[in-house]
């Protein structure tokens, strides 16, 4: 980690009601595709227990092979409108750490595998 990083300022505070809006839960990525058109966006196929939902994600110059997250455990907001974007339709966002400050991002992941559509609070 770099030394020189500053934090951005936190939030305004807002309600525990609010936050208990969101539905945020594990899931696994069981395929990643190219969208065509997209500089940034791929298609991510994602088990959340009950199904597999897309959910696109600006992954393509985030990382040099996006299909090495094939396999691996992230979080999803799942409860989220869906959004045609590139011409398809996803169905939920990806928690990505870093992208908003600049640096490298990564997955938030659980800290050991838990069946898929485990809810976080």
């Amino acid at each position: 980690m770099s030394a020189a990083f500053t934090p951005a300022p936190v939030k305004a505070t807002i309600d525990k009601a609010l936050l208990e809006k969101l539905d945020v839960r594990v899931g696994t990525i069981v395929s990643v595709t190219e969208v065509a058109n997209s500089d940034k966006l791929v298609a991510l196929g994602v088990d959340l227990g009950d199904r597999v939902r897309t959910i696109l994600a600006g992954l393509k110059k985030e990382r040099a092979n996006p299909a090495e997250l094939v396999g691996k455990q992230a979080l999803f907001v799942v409860n989220l409108e869906a959004r045609k974007m590139a011409g398809l339709m996803s169905e939920g966002m990806l928690f990505d750490i870093g992208y908003e400050d600049g640096i490298l991002p990564a997955l938030a992941v659980p800290e050991r595998p838990v069946p898929n559509g485990s809810r976080a609070s």
